[in-house]
Parts: structure tokens; C-alpha cells; sequence
């Protein structure tokens, strides 16, 4: 656990050659900030997670950057995933977190409560243009009630769908929204049509996912403001009995699906369809291989019509540490790094597809980003509010939930033990 910091005081600057950026809109509750002196001298940390084709993205867009701001020199570093996080908790604990930061959703939550990022809301509606973020996308970032995070890019949940091994068992594709009876048939429709080695799709309810956007149905994220639970024993086991009959020989069975791991069944070519993120497109295609060129992206199955029930989820964010001894000049980056055209076109879709209207009007989107970007629009009456933002381990329980589903579809644990375990773990978990 890190120590208590005291998030720092905006400090004055020079006002005489103050840049003000102009046309925003928005704003938060706390008193604006001054805007950054562009004849200050700044030097900046900037860290990601990534690789080699990232950081020449990232060369690109700061160096876009430093057309515009000549005086704020940019150090960039980067690591994978696992140790970017490693290298923060030691910078954490030692007060010396880098100035700006690519940021995870599931960390957001932990260092916001520590107090170890800027409060960004004196900054909206200035430095940070607020006019090409949604509300939607600006809640995200908020924790608390603080903004400590503004969102690069979303993803939303969806339904994908394989066309070429439809044409092979001659099944028309689902249609996206219905019932889930509606979509338990069409698997049905599709997996007697197989002959044993295609099915319509894998039990959906071993993803955490699916109950969440059920239980958003009627009106309940999964976990209220506080990170206290929001669901009962009751609605986990209705959930997880509801999928009795997809795991009794409609969807792929859980043999077969380890056999295949870490590749999903729709990965594999096994199965027809499959409920995820909405970025996930491209990495299907390359694991499917060249004899698959295109796929469908569609609704998922509705729970109560119209339900909030779907929301758009940050890929990534930028935060800004607040043991940044320049507050304006970093937060400046974080604005340009968001909303900028140049960083849409340096990054199209690789960090999720933009959130900002002006970052997306600089990306030259694939078919696939192109199919996505439809999607999401095609789905915006159903789109609520994120939810808030996740506890404190939230990743350890979305894995206990998959573990559970798997021992469920090899029928090795019966609903009552799996709610049993997980009300257990997540205990352990919100107790630590």
C-alpha cells in the first residue's frame, strides 16, 4: 500500500505571456488554472507501456508536440505491462512518479484514493479541451468525485461474429440485440448445423461481463461508488444457472476449449460467435489466419428494452502525477496526447479507437477500425455511464469468475459452491 501524498497546489505562473487555448467548453468544480507559460523551460517524464511500433507512434506525436510547445522537452520511457506497473509501485512509494503517465483503468482506483495523481479539474474547460469529450468519456476518469484520468480511446462490448464458417454450416448470422433465448436458439440453430466440430458460440456466462451488462439492465453496476458489491448471491446464481443450457450442448464444449487455450473458441474457428470487447477484431483475424478476412460485429443480446445496459470502456488513459513539479506543462501534454489530430493520425487505432472527435478526425482508420467506429455508433442508445471506477482488485475477481465458469462447464462444481467461492474471494478481496 503506498503512503498518504498531499496532491500539490496549482502553482502561479507568469501571467503576461499566458497561452490560452481557445474554443473549450466544460469545466470542473474547482477554480480554473492557470494555463502554461510557453517562454518557461520544462522538462518532462513520460512513461508507457508498449513496444518498439508504440514508441515510434509515441516519437511521432510528441515530436507533433514540440512544434507547437518548443520549450517543453519530452523523456520518454517505456516497458511491457507487467513491468511498467513494477517500476510505478517503487516510484510511488518513493514520491517520484513520472510527470505524465499512460495509464489502466484497473490502477486507476488505487493511486487516485493515494493521492498520487493531479486533480485535473481545474484544467478542464482550459488547458484540457473539454469540447471534443463526451460526458460519458469525461466520467470516466473520475474517482471519488475527482477527475484524475482523462481517457485516450474506449471499447464497448459486443458480439463478434464469423461469416465464413456461417456460410460453411449455412446459418444467416444473429442479428445482434434480441433476447438471450433469442441467441441461446441461433446457437442452437448453429451448432446442430456443425456436425460436431462448429458451434453457435461458448458459454457466455463464464464472463463477468455479460452479468455485468445484465445486472446494468436493472439498473445496478456490479459495484457501487463506495466498492461495496452490488449484486446477491440470489441474481449470481440465476445468472449462472441461465447458462445450464448453453453448457449442456449447444456451445463448445469445455474440453475442447482447453484443448485449444489460450486460443478462445472463436479464435480457433470453433465457434461462430463470441461476446468481448469491441477492439479485440484484429487480434481475431490474426489468430484465425489469411482464410478469414472479415468478420461481424453486432449487438449483444438485450436484457430489459431500453436499458442503459452498455457503456464505452477506456482502453488506456493519461494521468498526471501529483508530484509533478510542472503541473500546467504537463497537463498541456496530456491535452495533446488526447485530443490532438496529430496524435490521432500517429496512433489510428492502436491505443483503442480515439475518444476525442478531434484525435478521430486525425486517424486514418482500416476496415476494421472503420467497423468498430459504426458499431459504437450503432449502439448509442444504449450506452449509459461507465461504471465506477473498479476496486481495488477488481482484475483477481474477473479471473476467479473465469476459473469458476470453466470448472462450471466441465460440470466439476455445481452454481451454489461457484457463488459460494466467489462471495468468498471477493471478501478476501475487499477486506486486503
Amino acid at each position: 500500500m503506498f503512503s498518504k501524498k498531499r496532491i500539490l497546489s496549482v502553482a502561479a505562473l507568469a501571467t503576461g505571456a499566458a497561452l490560452v487555448l481557445a474554443g473549450c467548453a466544460g469545466g470542473g468544480s474547482s477554480q480554473p488554472a492557470e494555463t502554461y507559460d510557453p517562454n518557461e523551460e520544462v522538462t518532462l517524464d513520460f512513461a508507457f507501456w508498449g513496444n518498439d511500433v508504440r514508441a515510434e507512434m509515441y516519437d511521432e506525436a510528441i515530436a507533433a508536440f514540440n512544434e507547437e510547445y518548443p520549450n517543453i522537452t519530452v523523456n520518454v520511457s517505456f516497458l511491457g505491462y507487467p513491468e511498467f506497473w513494477e517500476k510505478r509501485q517503487v516510484e510511488a512509494a518513493g514520491g517520484d512518479l513520472p510527470d505524465v503517465m499512460q495509464f489502466d483503468y484497473s490502477y486507476m482506483r488505487q493511486y487516485s484514493q493515494n493521492g498520487l495523481l493531479l486533480d485535473l479539474d481545474p484544467y478542464l474547460g482550459n488547458i484540457i479541451d473539454t469540447e471534443p469529450l463526451s460526458e460519458n468519456i469525461l466520467g470516466i476518469g473520475v474517482v471519488d468525485g475527482v477527475t484524475t484520468g482523462i481517457a485516450t480511446s474506449t471499447n464497448a462490448w459486443g458480439m463478434y461474429l464469423n461469416p465464413t464458417l456461417l456460410e460453411q454450416v449455412g446459418v444467416e448470422p444473429y442479428e445482434g440485440g434480441g433476447s438471450w433465448a433469442d441467441y441461446d436458439d441461433w446457437m442452437a440453430e448453429v451448432t446442430a448445423a456443425g456436425g460436431g466440430t462448429i458451434f453457435g458460440g461458448t458459454d457466455y456466462t463464464g464472463r463477468i461481463q455479460n452479468f455485468e451488462i445484465q445486472q446494468r439492465a436493472n439498473g445496478k453496476d456490479l459495484f457501487t461508488d463506495e466498492g461495496e458489491p452490488n449484486f446477491t448471491e440470489e441474481e449470481l446464481a440465476a445468472f449462472w444457472e441461465s447458462g445450464a443450457n448453453v453448457r449442456d450442448g449447444i456451445a463448445v464444449p469445455q474440453q475442447m476449449l482447453e484443448e485449444s487455450y489460450p486460443l478462445s473458441g472463436f479464435d480457433s474457428a470453433k465457434s461462430t460467435s463470441e461476446l468481448t470487447w469491441d477492439n479485440f477484431g484484429a487480434g481475431y483475424l490474426g489468430n484465425l489466419g489469411e482464410a478469414y478476412t472479415e468478420l461481424g460485429l453486432v449487438a449483444p443480446p438485450v436484457t430489459v428494452e431500453g436499458a442503459k445496459d452498455l457503456y464505452l470502456k477506456p482502453s488506456m488513459l493519461h494521468t498526471v502525477a501529483a508530484n509533478t513539479d510542472h503541473p500546467e506543462a504537463a497537463v498541456t501534454l496530456l491535452n495533446f496526447l488526447v485530443n490532438s489530430p496529430a496524435t490521432g493520425a500517429a496512433f489510428g487505432t492502436n491505443r483503442g479507437l480515439p475518444a476525442s472527435t478531434t484525435a478521430l478526425e486525425g486517424a486514418e482508420l482500416d476496415a476494421l477500425g472503420e467497423q468498430i467506429a459504426a458499431y459504437e455508433e450503432s449502439i448509442s442508445d444504449r450506452l449509459g455511464d461507465a461504471p465506477p471506477v473498479p476496486i481495488v482488485g477488481y482484475g483477481s475477481l474477473e479471473e476467479k469468475f473465469r476459473l469458476l465458469g470453466i470448472e462450471l462447464g466441465f460440470g466439476t462444481i455445481t452454481v451454489e459452491d461457484a457463488v459460494s467461492q466467489f462471495f468468498t474471494e471477493m471478501d478476501v478481496v475487499l477486506s486486503s
